[in-house]
């Protein structure tokens, strides 16, 4: 089957300038990424902040221009589109951004963004717009009549819901996710996957959600894929990654969580900057087990299936797994489950 997504080599540089707006280097935001995702699957990307993860996901869809690499949609290379033919594509992939919000414009009523995308990628008539608005309201579990409100009338998990609705809009096969429930409460978030979960296997969709938050990923994706310093370092199924991570910062962050009892060795120092990352494997500053060799070459991705770019990724001890009944996953859970016993 052909991907849905996939991205070769991708890279993103930020230029940096002193004070007189001379160039004194770059931040490697994204420095050769390489990832996939399939029709109807879910892929998370996870790491901590400033890792790179939102601005791969604004790359994936041309919001930023990569610097190099390939991107390629069903098959079609995106990252060589313009004009109508880029607008074209779009319609098919979509994101939700974090702050729901300010994802919105103020000025305009729910009726109003939501029926944006289908005057831009539709030749639905006024009628015809006006009954997919309150279609998509009320697939996200919204009143019709709302549509007529303004943004600041909801709360923050309905005006997620009203992003949502936006953009499946346009009937994508693609939407990305930068943090789409983080700013929501625990019991907002239960309904907002839940919906997410319906409408992927309702219409096929392929998922990237961008989270820091292991308990949602461990809740909603089929892989993960987690980055550091602008690189991915270890990607699997969900279920393998954690349950036996192989590579020393996966274990960090997995152990990092409260209640997950024994830790793993305590990371040293602080994160690397990434103007200048330091040679060979980027997190070898920070790594208990750090060998001479981890400085002087980049590990690659290896492994079948579940991969780690680590050279000591086989030799190191046994990782503690990660237990879903200490974090908010199982909360979720039951959350998503009681709501659709009271909601029908």
């Amino acid at each position: 089957m052909t991907p849905l997504l996939e991205l070769t080599q991708v890279t993103k540089h930020f230029p940096v300038r002193d004070a007189l707006g001379r160039p004194r280097g770059a931040v490697r935001a994204v420095d050769g990424v390489s990832l996939h995702v399939m029709p109807g699957e879910v892929l998370a990307i996870v790491g901590e902040s400033g890792c790179g993860k939102s601005t791969l996901g604004r790359v994936a869809l041309r919001l930023i221009e990569p610097d190099s690499g390939e991107i390629r949609f069903e098959g079609e290379d995106f990252s060589a589109l313009s004009g109508k033919a880029l607008r074209a594509r779009r319609k098919h992939a979509q994101i939700i951004f974090q702050d729901p919000f300010g994802s919105l414009d103020p000025r305009m009523s729910v009726a109003a963004a939501i029926e944006e995308p289908l005057i831009l990628h539709t030749g639905l008539t006024r009628a015809g717009r006006a009954m997919r608005v309150a279609d998509l309201l009320t697939r996200v579990g919204l009143r019709p009549e709302m549509a007529q409100r303004w943004p600041h009338e909801f709360s923050g998990g309905q005006r997620q819901r009203i992003a949502i609705a936006r953009a499946l809009a346009s009937g994508p096969r693609l939407i990305i996710g930068d943090e789409p429930v983080s700013a929501l409460d625990v019991s907002v978030q239960a309904q907002v996957l839940n919906l997410l979960q319906d409408l992927i296997a309702e219409f096929n969709l392929g998922f990237i959600m961008i989270s820091h938050d292991l308990g949602v990923v461990r809740h909603i994706a089929d892989r993960v894929a987690v980055m550091y310093l602008g690189r991915i370092v270890e990607e699997g199924p969900t279920a393998q990654v954690f349950a036996a991570p192989r590579h020393p910062y996966t274990r960090a962050l997995l152990a990092a969580v409260p209640g997950q009892g024994k830790k793993a060795a305590p990371l040293q120092g602080d994160v690397p900057s990434p103007i200048a990352p330091p040679p060979g494997c980027r997190f070898h500053t920070r790594c208990a087990h750090a060998a001479p060799a981890c400085s002087a070459a980049m590990p690659e991705l290896a492994g079948e299936g579940h991969r780690a770019a680590c050279f000591l990724a086989d030799t190191l001890p046994p990782a503690t797994a990660f237990h879903e009944n200490t974090t908010g996953g199982e909360r979720l859970t039951r959350l998503a489950a009681r709501f659709q016993r009271e909601n029908g």
